[in-house]
């Protein structure tokens, strides 16, 4: 497949990390018409030829998720109305993903309705970052690929802490395979921190299964959203000896007052990437940082363009 039939289209979400693809591929990015009518009517313009053509729209899902949603939507469908050969939506964050399954009598599978909507929409395919539930990638009745930001993190773990006394922490029960995952890779130990939440946003530690005396830390997740969850773990490795704290997570949702939390807990650094544009507060804050994601995605756009395996980057 000749290389020049690709174009790189930016949603509104995050157009920082889509132009540092764009320059990692070496591509310019496709130009493109979003806006709002007065009513905040989404309206979107292709404003270069695309038939023919493999087509990547970079669109994060996050705050404002629906307006971000339906601006992919739009794009999607204005992409196949202008006879694109292949459309790929890349996703860095998929919003919604935390509404995998039932939680209650009559509740929705929103992750399930949202896989629903952008197949509707026309993608031909979806690439990520750490889906928060491995079966979301089941819910697309596309060509899906979740890629994962271990890589990234094991880069960054590797020339900041080398030969520490390392131990990979996970917040809860249900990120231990992610956690465990990074900890191999390292060759450190894993600890867990079990707690029970009392409602949604509310979380309590209740203790720590492993020894956390005078070790180094590191909470690896996929999502920080209030940051409760995050600040209390820290506060609880912390009591129990931890020399320090760190974070390694994903996706920086951070919203209401996450980043106050955040500056004023235990931790000595929280690191995400850039799947979701850093807020004015994110930048301001002393112990938040951000590593890129665009030099694994721009590779896994490289070779899905190319149809090339996208599984052997992690080999």
């Amino acid at each position: 497949m000749d290389n020049n039939r690709m174009k790189i289209l930016a949603g509104n979400s995050n157009r920082p990390l889509a132009k540092a693809i764009a320059t990692h591929l070496n591509k310019p990015l496709a130009e493109a018409d979003i806006r709002r009518f007065a009513d905040m009517e989404i309206f979107v313009e292709i404003q270069e030829n695309v038939r023919g053509e493999d087509v990547f729209v970079v669109q994060s899902t996050s705050h404002p998720a629906n307006d971000n949603l339906m601006e992919l939507l739009v794009t999607l469908d204005a992409l196949k109305r202008g006879s694109a050969r292949r459309v790929t939506a890349v996703i860095p964050y998929y919003g919604y993903a935390r509404q995998d399954r039932k939680s209650g009598p009559r509740t929705p599978i929103s992750a399930k309705l949202v896989a629903n909507l952008i197949t509707s929409a026309g993608a031909d395919r979806v690439l990520t970052i750490d889906l928060h539930a491995g079966q979301i990638q089941g819910f697309f009745d596309i060509p899906t690929d979740n890629l994962f930001a271990a890589p990234v993190f094991y880069d960054d773990i590797k020339a900041r802490y080398n030969g520490d006394e390392l131990m990979m922490v996970s917040p809860d029960v249900g990120g231990v395979v992610r956690a465990r995952a990074l900890a191999r890779r390292l060759d450190a130990d894993l600890a867990i921190i079990d707690k029970r939440r009392e409602r949604a946003g509310v979380s309590e530690v209740m203790n720590i299964i492993g020894d956390v005396a005078g070790r180094r830390c590191i909470l690896v997740d996929d999502i920080v959203d209030s940051g409760g969850t995050l600040c209390n773990a820290a506060e609880a490795l912390t009591e129990a000896g931890a020399v320090s704290v760190d974070a390694y997570i994903t996706h920086g949702v951070l919203s209401g007052g996450a980043v106050a939390r955040v500056t004023a807990s235990p931790l000595a650094s929280l690191v995400t990437t850039d799947s979701i544009e850093a807020t004015e507060a994110v930048l301001a804050a002393h112990n938040i940082r951000q590593i890129s994601v665009a030099p694994l995605l721009g590779e896994a756009v490289r070779r899905i363009n190319e149809e090339r395996s996208v599984s052997s980057l992690f080999n």
